[in-house]
């Protein structure tokens, strides 16, 4: 779409803010919440009809549209604020049409999946402290599993229950599992209570160290016993009140460490931990203690969570837009469908007013400093600072920087890590992963499904509980951090190959329970799938003009925030991240946040 093909716009009023922020992604809807609660006067623009940007839920009419047109380089001579291609590889298939079709509206597919929420992470913190939550109703995940290539899963931690009842592990590693737990919880406790009772501490070495050379140092069993074609039933006690750490019930299992359960499907770590000579992201000892800690504070903190994760009823693109609720509660004004065709810049040096804007071309003898946006109404709005969705480039330093420093300057805005990808991946599914399970998560660790898989890939299925798809259908997410297209293009088709066999395996007994009772037809058990490669950005600044990121690989939104939060004490030094608000007087039981059962 051109400008011309845009409708007309009405004009804005007033045309001067403190902020104008372009794009509603959840790092720009947190900090227009967060600028807004602070008593800026805010500007929220997307040139988007919806809400969420790279972290919207969408249709699969929409999904496919927004993939289709974020592959490939927009051009448009009338525009000077330009929009770059953040996916690649994108391939769409659709094995159900004359199914689908009649649904296609119906389904709510996250563009940046798989994600959860830890019960006792930063999200719902945030959430809990700007009041968001009362816009925003979530679900319990119900498990999580670890897989293989072989088509089997395995029971992860979710409860509190009895230690080590198996007969399965002996004496010396039950010994040696209590031993590293009630560490890990002396050193959790002295911590919080300034000291404990044994004064158990990990030394400051150790907490430095990787963390699967501090779990081999406390002599984990690296493997359980091998039983008759592997099979093992191990129960394992990570106990965490009082003298426990966590509990961990995990079924049948195939000669999986309890060390690599800590690491990828508890601490979640991304890369091979294993393999120490890669030194690719080793998770520190004291990253791992803290993973651990989410992982023991998130079970049992809310009433209504049966685990550690939840998900928001509708799709993760409900949350960036409970920020932007509470940011027009608090004055933020919105518009929806609102393209820009450039940045105004300031001629010249020293004090001006609105006279002195300027919207010329590219080059560096336009270099003046950031003042307002031009729109394609072409109404100018001006503003003292400027918030892009990484989608957007600009052609221009936009500095006041000599000019052997302006190329650096503009490499630091929206900063793509041309290392690391994300690739991604949707499925549509007539069956559960799980018989009897509608939501689960599942990870399938570095090598467990090729010998070249150097990281882990994670699998969230949702059912219609969560009004994600319609009755009788799943959607699964799937994601992995990779360096190169076709490295994470190998990736995704090996999740896929596994999740269609756990598809196949888990539901053989059931597989009558899919066909047409008028019909012999048997519908395919895989409906529609999406595979796509995302890039990665850090965002940026330059003077009065910010980037947000892109999503990143990680299964929660901490690092998210953590980045937010940084880019907005930048941009305002003196303002506090999110006042505390008082909550609402039917808040919830759970802390004031909506948690079906």
């Amino acid at each position: 779409m051109t400008t011309s093909d845009l409708p007309p716009y009405p004009p804005i009023d007033p045309t001067t803010f403190d902020l104008i922020i372009i794009g509603t992604g959840l790092p720009a809807s947190l900090i227009s919440a967060s600028s807004s609660a602070a008593g800026k006067s805010v500007l929220h623009l997307d040139p988007n009809p919806f809400y969420g940007s790279h972290f919207s839920s969408l249709s699969i009419p929409d999904l496919t549209s927004f993939l289709n047109s974020h592959s490939a380089p927009h051009s448009d001579e009338n525009l000077t604020l330009t929009t770059r291609p953040l996916f690649s590889d994108v391939e769409i298939s659709n094995f159900a049409p004359d199914l689908l079709d009649q649904h296609l509206r119906k389904f709510n597919l996250d563009l940046s999946g798989p994600r959860v929420l830890f019960c006792a992470d930063k999200s719902i913190d945030l959430m809990l402290k700007s009041g968001a939550s009362q816009y925003v109703e979530f679900k319990s995940v119900d498990a999580s599993f670890v897989g293989d290539g072989d088509g089997r899963l395995w029971s992860v931690p979710d409860s509190r229950a009895a230690i080590f009842k198996d007969k399965t592990l002996g004496l010396m590693e039950k010994n040696q599992l209590m031993r590293f737990f009630k560490l890990v919880q002396g050193h959790l406790s002295e911590n919080e209570n300034n000291g404990t009772e044994n004064g158990a501490k990990i030394s400051a070495e150790d907490l430095e160290s990787p963390f699967v050379e501090f779990l081999s140092k406390m002599k984990l069993p690296p493997k359980i016993k091998s039983y008759p074609l592997d099979l093992l039933l191990v129960k394992v006690a990570f106990l965490v009140s009082s003298c426990d750490i966590f509990h961990v019930n995990v079924d049948y299992f195939v000669l999986f460490s309890i060390c690599r359960i800590v690491l990828y499907a508890i601490a979640m770590a991304d890369y091979d931990q294993e393999n120490t000579e890669i030194h690719k992201d080793l998770l520190k000892t004291k990253d791992g203690i803290d993973r651990l800690a989410l992982y023991n504070a998130s079970i049992g903190r809310f009433q209504n969570a049966l685990g550690a994760l939840i998900y928001p009823i509708y799709g993760q693109g409900e949350l960036p837009q409970a920020f932007c609720r509470r940011a027009a509660v608090k004055g933020c004004l919105y518009g929806k469908n609102s393209a820009l065709v450039t940045a105004l810049m300031r001629v010249g040096v020293g004090p001006a007013d609105a006279s002195d804007f300027s919207a010329k071309g590219r080059g560096v003898e336009d270099s003046g400093s950031y003042k307002g946006v031009r729109l394609a109404s072409g109404q100018d709005i001006f503003s003292q600072k400027l918030v892009l969705d990484p989608s957007f480039t600009v052609p221009w330093p936009l500095s006041s920087s000599p000019c052997e420093q302006m190329q650096d300057t503009f490499q630091v805005l929206s900063l793509s890590d041309d290392k690391v990808k994300v690739a991604r991946g949707i499925c549509i599914t007539k069956r559960s992963l799980k018989p009897d399970l509608l939501n689960c998560l599942v990870v399938f660790p570095p090598k467990s499904l090729f010998p070249e898989q150097f990281t882990s890939i994670r699998v969230l299925q949702l059912s219609s509980n969560l009004a994600v798809c319609p009755s009788g259908m799943f959607v699964l997410y799937f994601s992995a951090l990779c360096d190169e297209v076709n490295q994470g293009k190998k990736l995704l088709h090996a999740a896929l190959d596994a999740l269609l066999q756990l598809l196949v395996s888990g539901n053989s007994e059931n597989s009558s329970t899919f066909q047409s009772e008028d019909t012999e037809h048997v519908e395919p058990t895989l409906l529609w799938s999406a595979l796509y490669i995302q890039e990665l950005t850090k965002g940026g600044q330059i003077g009065s003009v910010s980037s947000t990121p892109m999503p990143d690989g990680s299964l929660n939104f901490n690092d998210l925030l953590d980045a937010t939060e940084k880019l907005f004490q930048n941009m305002y030094p003196n303002e506090e991240f999110f006042w505390e608000t008082i909550e609402p007087e039917n808040s919830e039981d759970d802390g004031g946040l909506m948690l079906e059962t």
